[in-house]
């Protein structure tokens, strides 16, 4: 809820005779429940979509038997899941057993209470959202880690190790691209930095840091070709394999939330978040209407990678992150900072007069779009030396076998 919402219903429970203390702390509460609320009644709505953009891509129909085109199948998963047994290991700690699944769903919502949806809509604008928003990110997975530890299960645990090796790792590559919106905005508030898009998105200045934050923020998820958080495969079904009922479903609905948030998160810091004609005469409407608009499209985006890639395995997934993402954030946020003194310095950087004024952002974001095209250019091309590199090497073993073949066959 907005700050001047708050202040009117507190304004109506204090005239109506409420303790002005009372009255603030219920607003307050009200505000929370809402807030913590959306994204929980919208991912039964997400499940369906997810299911049905699978069964299109997979050439499938989907659900289409519970509710009209299917659509109340989630809620029956729902209530199969409250309906079933709830097991608890007799081994387990059975206070950190129960509490891990409700810790993975509430790192997810807390991120919600800094998401500005308007100008005037915001749970509560942080000085430190930013910094908040990676904090409460983390706590998932300590409650992974703390479900595979509880359950007194081997696989549980080797599980679980795997899982937060992978969630830490990736943390490091996503908090350097969180980095470059904070440079531009020179805030952590979340409202501050979709304020400072308003001449120009951020994604348009720093495509690479908006694509390292998106490839990061799905392997934090555990998404697909990073979804070795449930290995079925390998380790049976990773750290929740002692879970049922509910409480496995709390973690499934962590998952789906997740990539959601992930989708808000990058239409806040890169895409301008709220931002968008007409706003300012119709921020109730229109705010919420871009944000979700522009978060769409990632959530989409990571719906059709999921269906399309296959996964990969642990040491190309580690390899990945610390042989390629990390460097590659470091030596772009490096540069991004290098070239914004630049702009200042020669001048072309736009002053706080002109910081909204698209025309006055060309300049520096030109500047900026040939710093990451030199970037890209120069990881494109290692990739590709690397590439012929190992394709001449296993030419070369090839070639050798078959020497050794005809040698012994002579």
């Amino acid at each position: 809820m907005d700050v001047c919402s708050i202040n009117n219903i507190a304004r109506c429970l204090v005239n109506s005779g409420f303790d002005p203390a009372l009255a603030q702390f219920i607003t307050i509460l009200l505000g929370v429940v809402v807030v913590a609320s959306f994204p929980l009644v919208v991912v039964i709505f997400l499940i369906w979509v997810e299911r049905k953009f699978a069964a299109r891509i997979q050439d499938r129909i989907g659900p289409n038997r519970v509710g009209p085109y299917g659509l109340l199948q989630t809620v029956a998963d729902a209530i199969k899941l409250i309906a079933k047994e709830d097991i608890t290991p007799a081994g387990a700690d059975r206070l950190v057993y129960n509490a891990a699944p409700i810790m993975a769903v509430m790192s997810v919502l807390l991120i919600w209470a800094v998401i500005p949806f308007s100008p005037i809509h915001v749970g509560v604008d942080l000085e430190i959202g930013a910094l908040y928003f990676v904090a409460v990110a983390s706590i998932a997975t300590l409650a992974i880690m703390l479900a595979g530890w509880s359950s007194n299960n081997k696989y549980a645990l080797l599980g679980a190790f795997r899982v937060v090796a992978q969630l830490v790792s990736y943390e490091v590559p996503l908090v350097f691209a969180l980095l470059v919106p904070i440079l531009f905005a020179s805030s952590m508030s979340m409202q501050d930095i979709v304020h400072a898009q308003s001449g120009m998105w951020f994604f348009f200045m720093a495509p690479v840091a908006g694509l390292i934050f998106f490839i990061s923020s799905q392997a934090e998820t555990g998404r697909a070709p990073f979804d070795l958080l449930e290995a079925e495969s390998e380790i049976v079904a990773g750290f929740n394999i002692e879970y049922s009922g509910m409480k496995f479903g709390l973690f499934f609905a962590g998952e789906f939330m997740h990539v959601l948030t992930n989708g808000v998160l990058m239409a806040v810091l890169f895409f301008g978040g709220w931002l968008g004609p007409l706003v300012e005469q119709a921020p109730i409407i229109l705010g919420p209407l871009y944000l979700f608009a522009k978060s769409t499209f990632w959530y989409l985006l990571s719906l059709l990678i999921r269906n399309t890639v296959p996964r990969v395995r642990i040491d190309q997934l580690m390899d990945f992150n610390w042989k390629f993402l990390v460097p590659l954030s470091i030596v772009n946020f490096v540069v991004i900072a290098v070239l914004l003194r630049l702009c200042e310095a020669l001048g072309i950087a736009p002053a706080a007069a002109n910081a909204n004024d698209f025309v006055a952002n060309i300049p520096q974001t030109l500047v900026l779009l040939l710093g990451n095209a030199a970037i890209a250019a120069y990881v494109l091309n290692r990739l590709r030396r690397a590439g012929r590199e190992q394709r001449l090497a296993e030419a070369g073993r090839t070639l050798a076998a078959v020497g050794e073949k005809a040698a012994v066959a002579h």
